[in-house]
């Protein structure tokens, strides 16, 4: 078996464009800053939850990336990203002690950034 083959699947990595590339990059930057923030909460359950999320990002990724059923991923990775964005503005500031945008943080800028990126990316790759 060669690296780039996994149970009889192969990376498929000629026939994604610069939009892919640019989304693979956004998910993996909210990928890793899911799954810093919820090493270091965990084992609360909001930890798991980042560890979780995080692990949606990856696993949207490794799909892509093996050519499995993209056009899916893309329209299940729509309401996945949106949600994280809607939820991190809801606990952060709706219903939590801190003001937008004053209080964002590093992190939850370069993570939002990544996420409206490839929420932009997504919605391209569905038209």
């Amino acid at each position: 078996m060669t690296a780039t083959e996994t149970q009889g699947r192969s990376l498929d990595v000629a026939s994604l464009d610069s939009r892919h590339w640019l989304g693979i990059v956004a998910a993996l930057v909210s990928a890793a800053i899911h799954l810093l923030l919820g090493i270091r909460l965990a084992p609360s359950g909001l930890g798991i939850s980042f560890i979780l999320a995080g692990l949606g990002f990856l696993g949207g990724v490794a799909l892509v990336g093996l050519g499995i059923r993209r056009r899916l991923v893309y329209a299940v990775g729509v309401p996945f990203t949106l949600v994280q964005i809607l939820l991190w503005y809801y606990v952060n500031f709706a219903a939590g002690p801190k003001s937008f945008p004053t209080d964002i943080g590093t992190l939850g800028a370069v993570d939002k950034v990544a996420q409206l990126v490839l929420l932009a990316v997504l919605v391209a790759l569905l038209r």
